[in-house]
């Protein structure tokens, strides 16, 4: 038999949010919400480890949809919430999200289990390279006439097919170290695999960036051997030196030593692993990214209005001026902003483990599904609890009275209405260990959404409630606090 929540535990030490004591580890984002009768939408914060890279890296910290609001009977009538539900509830008895496509773009297969999107920014970024590519082959094989642009955007599908290869690199490894890979995305300037978690030591952070550039560099050779086995005045020939050229780039691009590229997360390991801080290391590498960030901004318009690049400086147009500008404007916003973020991520994660459920929880009472709400809140009132637990006839707990549900039933009603008509039915999802802390505390409310969650002893005993809302509101005070 399960025994109930023990009356002597103080109220302040696990109802109020944000009390816990300790501190946290990377990347959530938690967007606030206030609780209003007759509503219950709270997000779980998600905690993605970052693994940008690309032509421009760029890191995106995802979260999941947000709860929707829950239709109850205000007569407290079961049959009519019930029948509310039944067309969009979810295992947990609660309304499903409307979701919305994840990946923000045309979904275009899922290799190694991992869906792989296209970003509407691609199409944009295809015909530049259409155009641009193009016109250079209108110099080189001037005899191809308008079938240049075909051939250019055949060697732009194929250039970030190899983009793709350099991400499906990130991903192999990222399962390879048991890392959950939430997506790969194709965009603008390149392409973002989305890994869930960060790595557990500093040879896997690594490793785990270092692979991309590797395959960048291993596709760079295989054209270059491709290129020795044909005309280079052909179109096969430009077509391989131009992609041999363009891994190259990317991959000595993403090795460059600043977050959020690739080469600013081996750095960021090699300090991590020096120093035993992986926050010292992601201090140092964001702090380069932004010196890269300030660096691309001035140095690449320069290089190329020198001729450094090998066009020469009486050639360069304003156009071209113009260009150049803009495009070291964005690469630099996009490094700046990503080096900015893996710092803001490193010091999210930091305060993780001030997320305990233990702290959170709030005292319940154990009720019978057949009691009258006003009796059921009568007793929680003399317990200094603040949640209802029913319980059958062994006391075992079967459904936890919703917060919410008991705010919409008017006080007047509320002797007539059993607690067992507001009622949501436990699954187990839904049961918590009160030893949660931290990451895995978030990666199991994500991983089963809900408004409540029953916390339990190691024993099987009832300690009490968890509110999702709790969880948001304790974690939006401690990044409230002034950084260390």
């Amino acid at each position: 038999m399960k025994s109930p929540a023990r009356e002597g535990d103080s109220e302040a030490g696990r109802a109020a949010p944000g009390e816990a004591s300790a501190e946290p580890a990377p990347g959530i984002v938690v967007m606030p919400k206030t609780l209003r009768p007759g509503t219950d939408s709270t997000r779980i914060p998600s905690t993605p480890g970052p693994s940008p890279c690309m032509i421009g890296a760029s890191h995106r910290a995802t979260a999941p949809p947000r709860r929707p609001t829950h239709d109850v009977d205000h007569t407290g009538s079961k049959r009519t919430e019930r029948r509310k539900a039944v067309a969009d509830t979810d295992e947990t008895g609660e309304r499903s999200a409307k979701r919305s496509d994840p990946g923000g773009g045309i979904l275009m297969g899922r290799p190694f289990g991992v869906p792989v999107y296209v970003s509407p920014s691609w199409f944009l970024v295809a015909a530049l390279i259409t155009w641009v590519f193009g016109d250079q082959l209108d110099r080189v094989l001037p005899e191809l006439g308008p079938a240049r642009y075909l051939v250019s955007l055949f060697f732009a599908v194929a250039f970030y097919a190899s983009v793709l290869v350099h991400e499906l690199a990130h991903t192999i490894a990222a399962l390879r170290f048991r890392l959950p890979v939430r997506r790969i995305q194709l965009q603008f300037f390149g392409g973002v695999s989305e890994i869930e978690k960060e790595s557990e030591t500093p040879g896997r952070e690594f490793v785990l960036a270092f692979v991309g550039p590797l395959l960048s560099l291993a596709l760079a050779g295989i054209f270059y051997l491709g290129m020795k086995a044909v005309d280079p005045a052909t179109v096969p020939g430009v077509l391989l030196a131009g992609l041999m050229i363009s891994n190259l780039l990317v991959a000595a691009f993403n090795l460059l030593p600043g977050l959020p590229l690739d080469g600013g997360r081996m750095l960021r390991a090699v300090i991590w692993g020096i120093t035993g801080k992986p926050m010292a290391g992601t201090v140092a590498a964001a702090w380069v990214g932004r010196a890269l960030a300030v660096t691309v901004l001035i140095g690449l318009p320069l290089v190329t209005q020198t001729g450094v690049l090998g066009t020469p400086a009486r050639d360069i147009g304003g156009m071209d001026t113009v260009m150049d500008a803009l495009l070291a404007a964005i690469l630099a916003a996009i490094i700046w902003t990503g080096a900015g973020n893996s710092l803001r991520m490193a010091r999210l994660r930091e305060h993780l483990p001030e997320l305990r459920a233990r702290a959170l929880t709030r005292r319940a009472v154990p009720v019978q599904s057949a009691t009258p709400l006003s009796e059921a809140l009568r007793r929680a009132n003399e317990a200094g609890a603040r949640a209802l637990v029913v319980v059958d006839g062994q006391g075992d707990p079967t459904a936890i009275v919703r917060e919410t549900a008991i705010a919409s039933v008017p006080e007047h009603r509320r002797p007539w209405v059993a607690v067992s008509t507001l009622a949501q039915d436990l699954t187990d999802g839904m049961k918590v260990s009160a030893e949660l802390t931290g990451e895995a505390l978030l990666d199991h409310l994500r991983t089963t959404p809900a408004t409540e969650y029953l916390v339990l002893e190691t024993g099987g005993e009832i300690y009490g409630v968890l509110s999702a809302l709790d969880v948001e509101k304790a974690f939006v005070k401690a990044m409230a606090r002034p950084q260390s």
